[in-house]
């Protein structure tokens, strides 16, 4: 009999954007979700920590979600699983690795049940109509994976973050033959990264940056060093780790998140670190620059990370000297360029050596360029192709790359956020938008619109006026003249004072005793002193009026 239904490919996250990555399958009654990730704010979202998916479509169809798929385990990935978990309580699948890295974050919510699953590269699990094939791929993490869904419809290959490596530290290498297996036997749809599509060529193997890293241990034999790099890229971390060890160093961890994952590394063996090498940051003091190695966080420039912290001269532990060297074993992610910049600057001020990508060849990335793109497509050779992972300007680029190995346009669809594309053996289009977007983090308060956004930015921009009115609650008159109170708007004594006379003006033409409701009373006193501060600074600041009965 003939199926006439479709697969439908939800795209809550991770598409014209880098980050919060979140994707939704469906077909009839069974959705799977694969990642649920998160984003950190842009400069211009003033106290949000960070930024998550908008998850109404999950929430309202809980009940047919038959599991959460984790690609691997960056933050842009499983960063918003709690907040997930604690919505929708489905079974999650993903790597030792990857697992042991979301659990972490679960605890720290205090959530009790949760239902966590470990796979190993090429185990299946059964999910309502869907069977989940899990595939090693190279990446700057261990346990990361690519996916093969088999659908009704057929099969949809996820590459997850990937890159390809044939001398990874781990000895791990992606599984090339599995992926041409699955192309030969025919995929319906890719969904592939396109974070380097911009870039020819092919990434640099992990190994490069172990040998750089060698040399700047034995140019830096009487320093000491300090390296910065990310806590999730174990593979580094154990290459800084055993060059220590080579060149009989001791190593001190510093800033919480390598604490942790350098901690739920070891306990799984996916990070070795030799006995006896380890020493407190605290206990520092006594052991020659020579001696020591401290691997720390902060290579992002992170305000409060470890490497921004000593930069500023506020990190007690450590004081930078003229006889450190500092290596920051990353690139800038797009939009931190200042922030690390600053940093640099600052370690130079204070008389050390600082090391940095555009300086040596001391990071490589973990995302697949244009010739590792390439090979991928030929040897799933998809039916249908939607690019992920991306900007708009990476998806595009992406979509102009297939189209050079042979596809056609009505082969490959541009997603956005929001979107919905069905599929079949024989169609590929846009359906339906569903509910999608950003939720904001703010400590332990989520706001699902922008509006304290924009609230926060109008008063870091333009200012804070609070007119003052005190009033008798019995007669409805003012009681003392209306006062003033400013912040960040600059007003002269005399317009403060004809501001006053508009608040006395404003609230004299009305019955407060009868008024009972104050607010539109507020509300009008909002509107003149407005005009009064646009007309007389060409400013706009937020208007709070507060109107006191005694």
């Amino acid at each position: 009999m003939k199926n006439n239904k479709s697969l439908k490919v939800r795209f809550l996250g991770g598409v014209g954007e880098i980050g919060k990555n979140m994707t939704a399958l469906e077909y009839g009654k069974d959705i799977i979700v694969i990642d649920a990730g998160l984003t950190f704010p842009s400069p211009d979202m003033p106290g949000i920590d960070l930024v998550i998916p908008d998850t109404t479509y999950l929430v309202n169809n809980k009940d047919r979600i038959r599991g959460l798929v984790l690609t691997h385990g960056h933050e842009d990935h499983i960063g918003s699983v709690p907040y997930l978990i604690k919505d929708v309580n489905v079974p999650v699948y993903g790597t030792k690795m990857t697992l042991t890295l979301a659990e972490s974050k679960i605890k720290e919510f205090n959530i009790e049940n949760y239902d966590f699953h470990v796979v190993k590269p090429r185990d299946r699990v059964n999910l309502g109509c869907f069977q989940v094939e899990f595939i090693n791929v190279n990446h700057s993490i261990s346990g990361s994976c690519a996916l093969a869904i088999t659908t009704p419809v057929g099969v949809v290959f996820h590459t997850g973050d990937f890159k390809i490596d044939l001398t990874p530290i781990n000895g791990e290498i992606i599984d090339l033959s599995r992926l041409s297996e699955l192309g030969k036997k025919g995929v319906l749809l890719m969904l592939a990264e396109s974070t380097n599509v911009e870039r020819p060529g092919y990434t640099m193997s992990e190994t490069v940056v172990g040998r750089t890293l060698d040399h700047l241990f034995i140019d830096n034999a009487k320093r000491r060093l300090i390296i910065a790099t990310f806590s999730s890229n174990v593979q580094r971390i154990q290459q800084i780790i055993d060059l220590a060890a080579k060149h009989k160093r001791k190593v001190a961890l510093s800033g919480r998140s390598m604490l942790n994952v350098t901690d739920a590394a070891q306990s799984i063996g996916e990070l070795t670190i030799p006995k006896g090498i380890l020493v407190d940051i605290d206990k520092i003091k006594n052991i020659a620059d020579k001696d020591l190695c401290i691997i720390s966080t902060g290579s992002q420039g992170e305000p409060m990370s470890v490497l921004t912290r000593m930069a500023a001269d506020d990190f007690q532990q450590v004081k930078i000297t003229d006889n450190d060297t500092i290596i920051i074993s990353a690139s800038p992610i797009p939009g931190n360029e200042r922030s690390i910049y600053q940093v640099i600057n600052n370690l130079y001020k204070k008389g050390a050596e600082v090391v940095y990508d555009s300086i040596e060849k001391i990071h490589v990335s973990g995302h697949a360029c244009q010739e590792e793109l390439k090979i991928i497509h030929s040897l799933i050779k998809p039916k249908f192709f939607i690019p992920v992972h991306g900007e708009y300007r990476h998806l595009k680029k992406h979509i102009s790359l297939a189209k050079s190995l042979g596809m056609k346009d009505h082969q490959m669809i541009l997603a956005e956020l929001g979107d919905t594309v069905e599929v079949t053996a024989r169609t590929f289009k846009k359906g339906e938008k569903v509910p999608s977007g950003s939720r904001f983090v703010d400590g332990l308060s989520i706001d699902d619109t922008q509006t304290t956004v924009r609230d926060r930015v109008h008063l870091g921009e333009d200012g804070l006026v609070i007119p003052l009115c005190c009033v008798s609650s019995e007669s409805g008159e003012i009681m003392q003249r209306p006062d003033v109170v400013v912040r960040g708007v600059i007003l002269t004594n005399e317009q403060l004072e004809e501001i006053k006379d508009v608040i006395e003006k404003t609230v004299g033409k009305y019955d407060l005793k009868a008024a009972g409701d104050m607010r539109d009373v507020k509300n009008k006193i909002r509107s003149t002193v407005r005009n009064y501060i646009i007309k007389k600074t060409k400013n706009n600041p937020m208007i709070l009026p507060l109107i006191t009965e005694v």
